[in-house]
């Protein structure tokens, strides 16, 4: 989720994907980038997505950068899909409507697909960024009483949203699509930067951008990131993922957006099979202490750095902490692997000075029993590292 003070908003369901009464006929010529941003503003966050537009149309798309926007609006039950150009007008959105679509619903990931099926063709590049604007809750479904806390891409007219396991669907469909991984996949919403949402399209992305903790509302800093990337459009996926993970503290800490405590990271996706490797050999490790030790590790839970959600831990202080437990059975060999392989895997991790302990990914690590077992079991982190029955030993540790 994003957070705002602004209250709930509530709309009547509407169903079916209308058909296009405006399209581009013919694809532009080839660029350096596009960047695919789902805006879904289905929900109370829909004034910020007006305000991110007007920002991004300070820069607006370029000779060789394409930025390319599905917008759903909250008081609207019509999407358009936009190429953004620079804007005189600080006061309203601008930029043309290449495609208008009826009753979309954007918490359905096979809408999510149909846009970057149509922006790939409509507009081509060497590299794609694919960015999803709404909610989130990392890989979770809804927490009693927070209606918009589902995995990310809340739609408050279906009342849909898209599951951690069906963005992996997405974007599986989406390189294949591009005909090669997705340069850059990014959450523009909270608590997404997490080992569980990442292992779910580990070998069809190769960065990954977004935040452990919530978001404000107004989100990434689209003016002052865009301006620069435009000026440098021959950029690489790597430094795109890190100019944006350092924009994004910047506006944070005195910038566009004054003073908030926030985090911010970027992630190479292609050292996060040794992670995943080093995390089944921990998982194994700690399932196999004894009780008294799981006991230990589960009471050092609650000094781990954690965000919204207090079983949303920062994977490296976990390691850190675990092992300066000193158990029974200790294997500082593998403890200092693990951390060095976070430290391979997290390429850039811009926090506010609050979170000095976030090392920039997140693990789920509840210290009671959850309903929410049996579906972290399938997920594909579950299934890889073993890690759901680590901490299935450790909270039956008496």
């Amino acid at each position: 989720m994003k957070t705002i003070t602004k209250s709930l908003l509530a709309f009547v369901t509407v169903l079916g994907l209308g058909l296009a009464v405006h399209a581009q006929s013919t694809p532009a010529a080839e660029k350096e980038w596009t960047f695919l941003l789902f805006l879904n503003g289905h929900n109370n966050l829909s004034s910020f997505g007006d305000m991110n537009l007007k920002d991004m149309e300070k820069s607006g798309s370029t000779d060789q950068v394409n930025y390319v926007v599905e917008w759903g609006k909250a008081d609207d039950k019509v999407n358009r899909r936009l190429h953004v150009e620079k804007s005189k007008d600080p006061t309203k959105v601008t930029s043309p409507t290449v495609m208008t679509l009826n009753n979309v619903d954007m918490g359905d990931y096979k809408n999510l697909i149909e846009f970057i099926r149509w922006g790939v063709k409509t507009y081509p590049a060497k590299h794609y960024f694919i960015a999803v604007w709404n909610h989130g809750s990392g890989w979770k479904r809804m927490a009693p009483g927070q209606i918009h806390a589902q995995d990310i891409s809340y739609d408050d007219n279906s009342g849909n949203h898209i599951t951690t396991e069906q963005l992996g669907l997405a974007l599986t469909e989406a390189k294949n699509i591009i005909g090669h991984n997705v340069d850059v996949y990014g959450s523009d919403a909270c608590l997404m930067q997490m080992m569980e949402v990442n292992s779910q399209f580990k070998d069809v992305v190769d960065y990954v951008v977004g935040s452990q903790e919530t978001e404000p509302g107004q989100g990434w800093p689209y003016a002052p990131f865009m301006q620069k990337w435009g000026a440098s459009p021959t950029s690489t996926p790597k430094e795109i993922a890190s100019l944006l993970s350092k924009e994004y503290l910047a506006a944070y800490n005195g910038g566009v957006y004054g003073r908030q405590s926030v985090t911010f990271s970027a992630v190479d996706m292609s050292k996060l099979d040794a992670l995943i490797a080093s995390t089944q050999a921990l998982a194994a490790h700690l399932k196999s202490l004894g009780n008294d030790s799981l006991k230990k590790i589960r009471t050092e839970l609650g000094n781990v750095t954690n965000f919204y959600y207090s079983d949303y831990a920062d994977y490296g202080d976990f390691v850190k902490r675990m092992d300066a437990l000193k158990t029974v059975q200790h294997d500082s060999k593998l403890f200092s692997q693990v951390a060095s392989d976070i430290k391979d895997v997290v390429i850039t991790t811009n926090n506010s000075s609050s979170y000095a302990g976030a090392t920039g990914i997140s693990i789920w690590a509840p210290t009671y029993s959850t309903s929410d077992m049996s579906r972290y079991s399938n997920l594909e982190f579950s299934k890889l590292t073993g890690w759901d029955s680590f901490l299935k030993a450790m909270l039956a540790a008496k």
